[in-house]
């Protein structure tokens, strides 16, 4: 996954693990929105039941009777209204919060949904309780979703999303890093499409995930068709005329343009070569003896001299001069480096693991090193009262997003520290937050007795950060809640060092033996230097 699809998948988390109101993914066709759909599905916790809808051309009627079936809501198919649906569906919901469960509504294609039946949508989430929404909603359409939500008549709609994303194409760099993944993913060699072919390929794209896989899979069944093994540029353009139907050449109207523009280049050289007035040798003279007259000298920068980190960060405080001057907060934010990979992977040092030899760590990976992510939004002050070094989230011009590592604080909380010793003032930093938050931690310790071998659950998630702490070692494994036979060897490996019994089963004396290690580790907090 790139980072923005990664940051895509976040808010879907965050809409499934936090609730109330609707999430909104938007994004252009073939970005890759139903994949994530998809994969969001993958992730889901077991307390949640899912009715995904995927054809949304449906009235209100089909819509809730469409939602009814996914759940599993049995109704008299001959007398559907929407009052006996909504009534059904209302009985359940409470059922299924009664016994612990919430229920989330995804729609694909939304962009697609009559007004009548967004209205619908909309009184849906007025199904609640006292203290809780019983249904979340997650919308997922093309960037007309976002236009039609901005309607006057649908204000009402658009006041309850409480988590919104664009999902943009690829960058350069994603694209090549995204064909190099799924090549190395099939075996073959990484290096098959050339520098000049990737950028080729970007070009005709612009970064679309889908069209790159059409021209990719194009150009290979080219190369192979020529008894050719490296995709070339010109590979690639043939790809595209066959595919798209047109070739990667400029247009018939562009070329005339182009024809003028020069034409009109030669006429205007040739009149000030010819006819325009010379200028005299003095007159030239005097002039340049004028600017040279006005020139200041550079300043010495030995005069202008910059603290030193040790001069700012002298006995462990953070003074005044250590705040960046040369840029703003919102300057230093604008970089794309501040993706939140690189925000977890700040985080993921900070912990002491280890990062993936890809520089990818999506929060798939962080689960394979025992920790976990966990998703928020909150305020400045709930925030410093969670005490952790956390990944912000910061809403740019353009929707653009920006993640970066707040490691810790000074002067009485009035300034911000980010990786690298980056200070900002407070005031600053907060009118860029969003209130989304990411911060990695272990576990919390299972109230549970037993945890069995070939098992799926958080308590194994648990159990593999525990014994990663004991034993100082990472096993990547494909499912981390799942206790496979590795976890098993591991457990047995402590029970002997424990002189426990050997059964590869963490029982009543291996837990407590485990819980006691649990409540000595350490781990990070924010570092308040004040």
């Amino acid at each position: 996954m790139s980072p923005r699809h990664q940051e895509g998948l976040a808010h879907l988390l965050y809409g499934i693990n936090f609730g109330g109101g609707f999430v909104a993914l938007t994004g252009e066709v073939g970005t890759g929105k139903t994949t994530l759909c998809h994969c969001l599905l993958q992730q889901i916790p077991k307390n949640i039941d899912i009715a995904l809808i995927l054809n949304s051309k449906l009235n209100a009627i089909e819509l809730l009777a469409t939602i009814c079936d996914e759940l599993g809501i049995n109704y008299d198919k001959n007398q559907q209204s929407l009052k006996n649906l909504i009534d059904l569906l209302n009985q359940h919901l409470l059922t299924a919060h009664a016994n612990g469960r919430r229920t989330v509504l995804l729609i694909d294609e939304a962009q697609n949904l009559s007004m009548e039946v967004l209205e619908q949508i909309r009184l849906l989430t007025n199904l609640e309780t006292n203290k809780t929404k019983l249904l979340q909603i997650i919308l997922v359409g093309q960037p007309e979703l976002k236009e039609l939500l901005k309607r006057q008549d649908l204000r009402q709609l658009n006041q309850r999303i409480t988590a919104r994303y664009h999902l943009l194409p690829l960058s350069l760099d994603e694209t090549r890093a995204y064909i190099r993944h799924r090549l190395t993913v099939c075996n073959g060699h990484p290096e098959i499409f050339k520098q000049s072919a990737i950028r080729k390929i970007y070009k005709l794209s612009s970064g679309i995930p889908r069209v790159i896989n059409i021209l990719c899979d194009r150009a290979l069944l080219g190369a192979y068709s020529t008894d050719t093994h490296v995709i070339t540029p010109a590979l690639v353009s043939n790809a595209a005329r066959e595919t798209f139907g047109a070739a990667d050449k400029k247009s018939p109207y562009q070329i005339s343009l182009l024809g003028l523009l020069f034409l009109a280049c030669i006429a205007a050289g040739s009149y000030f070569l010819g006819y325009w007035p010379k200028a005299n040798h003095q007159d030239i003279v005097n002039s340049a003896t004028h600017y040279s007259s006005i020139q200041t000298k550079p300043k010495n920068i030995s005069q202008t001299k910059q603290p030193d980190k040790k001069e700012s960060l002298s006995n462990g405080k953070i003074n005044a001069v250590s705040v960046a001057k040369t840029k703003t907060f919102h300057d230093w934010i604008n970089n794309p480096e501040y993706s939140l990979n690189s925000a977890v992977i700040s985080a993921l040092k900070i912990w002491g693991k280890p990062i993936p030899e890809s520089n990818q760590a999506e929060c798939h990976y962080v689960e394979t090193t025992g920790l976990r992510c966990v998703f928020g939004k909150a305020s400045w002050k709930d925030l410093l009262a969670i005490n952790r070094p956390a990944i912000l989230e910061f809403s740019l011009a353009g929707e653009e997003k920006r993640h970066a590592l707040l490691a810790g604080l000074g002067q009485n909380q009035s300034l911000i520290r980010f990786k690298d010793n980056m200070i900002f003032p407070v005031a600053d930093v907060l009118k860029y937050w969003n209130g989304y938050y990411l911060i990695l931690e272990q576990p919390l310790i299972p109230d549970v007795k037993l945890i069995r071998p070939h098992q799926t659950s958080d308590d194994v998630l648990w159990l593999r950060h525990l014994l990663n702490s004991v034993d100082g070692k990472i096993e990547a494994a494909a499912q981390p809640r799942f206790y496979d036979d590795n976890l098993v060897a591991r457990v047995m490996n402590f029970q002997h060092q424990h002189q426990l019994l050997e059964d590869g089963m963490v029982g009543d004396n291996t837990m407590t033996h485990l819980k006691n290690i649990a409540r000595s580790l350490d781990f990070p907090h924010l570092e308040i230097t004040d």
